[in-house]
């Protein structure tokens, strides 16, 4: 399976920062964790309702594999919003890392993440935070988007 490692700096907070490692997921336990977040139509299976917020969280918990020894992340702070959540920038990051590691096509993204988008390369600005992973992507998290470009 894939691995992917992002190295995160202080921009988050000195609690965030240090070294995490994704390994991409089978599509088996990606359908179990959509089918346990959604609710479906008894009698015509239609979906009445789906949860991505849930999904997304715990996709990325499920792809974790490795994090700073303060262990920093845990499925509910990755829920929670405000002061008890994560910084909503590393969120998206650890989204986008997730997707792309686990396959998600951009449909599907916009489908299930609404403004995370995957958008051109652009320069990060001072407000913004930029990691480079294993693979020489780098992320920038900026203007409430996160955008990915390869390295060159």
């Amino acid at each position: 399976m894939r691995r992917e490692i992002v190295e995160i700096d202080e921009k988050f907070g000195k609690e965030y920062a240090g070294r995490y490692v994704f390994q991409e997921i089978s599509w088996a336990k990606r359908s179990r964790i959509i089918q346990k977040h959604t609710k479906y139509h008894p009698q015509t299976g239609q979906i009445l309702s789906s949860d991505f917020v849930a999904i997304q969280a715990e996709t990325i918990w499920a792809s974790l594999k490795e994090q700073p020894p303060n262990k920093p992340i845990t499925l509910e702070k990755l829920l929670s919003e405000g002061e008890d959540g994560i910084p909503v920038q590393l969120g998206e990051l650890f989204s986008q890392v997730v997707n792309k590691l686990c396959g998600l096509t951009s449909e599907e993204l916009k489908n299930s993440c609404g403004q995370c988008g995957v958008g051109n390369p652009t320069q990060a600005s001072s407000n913004s935070a930029c990691v480079r992973s294993s693979d020489g992507h780098h992320y920038s998290c900026g203007d409430n988007q996160l955008r990915l470009w390869k390295h060159s």
